[in-house]
């Protein structure tokens, strides 16, 4: 895990997942497939943006997911400058990439991605390490700026487990829609979360 902590209290660390496509309002599993974004995820994409625009953040470091739902999002966002990292990625879902749960359940009743095997993907130590690969480098720059990072649901739910010092398999209590928003961050030097799954709406925020 991360160590020490940054100079200022008030560094903030936000994660931003890609809107909605096809096969995530279908609920499929997507991992590797490189499926492009709805228009409703368009405009997701560009409402996130405002949400974000609204943070002040500091001459902030954006990261994203190489995935064009993750690229485009960040496009969208109006997040200039995003250096594609690969440890940001989805879940390799491996045999199950395409499939929803309720399909996967015929085969393994009870199965969900934290506490289930993923035949030909990533191990649940595998996504670990990549989550406290990207929280380890998040943190050389804390100090310093803000940092943004754009990728998916099951793996941002993963760097929230990991940066609140949960087991990964904590993921599973952090839902996260399509365009939302979470802020994490630091008070008296203890990291925390400051907000969680924010997404915009006509009256506000949810």
């Amino acid at each position: 895990m991360m160590e020490g902590m940054p100079e200022r209290d008030d560094a903030k660390l936000v994660l931003l997942r890609h809107g909605e496509t096809d096969w995530s309002r279908t609920r499929r599993h997507t991992g590797r497939t490189d499926v492009p974004l709805t228009e409703t995820g368009e405009r997701q994409a560009a409402a996130a943006g405002s949400l974000i625009a609204g943070l002040d953040l500091l001459d902030p470091l954006v990261l994203t997911s190489p995935r064009q739902r993750a690229t485009r999002t960040a496009e969208l966002a109006g997040l200039g400058g995003a250096v594609p990292d690969d440890d940001l990625v989805e879940w390799d879902y491996g045999d199950y990439e395409g499939l929803t749960s309720r399909q996967i359940r015929e085969s393994a009743p009870g199965w969900t991605i934290w506490t289930g095997a993923v035949p030909g993907g990533e191990t649940a130590e595998q996504v670990r390490a990549r989550a406290d690969r990207v929280l380890a480098a998040a943190a050389t720059a804390l100090p310093d700026r803000d940092v943004v990072l754009v990728g998916h649901g099951h793996f941002s739910r993963a760097l929230i487990a990991r940066w609140a010092e949960f087991a990964l398999v904590e993921g599973r209590r952090f839902t996260m829609t399509t365009g939302a928003v979470s802020v994490l961050g630091f008070e008296h030097g203890n990291r925390t979360i400051h907000a969680h799954n924010l997404v915009p709406t006509s009256g506000g925020f949810r």
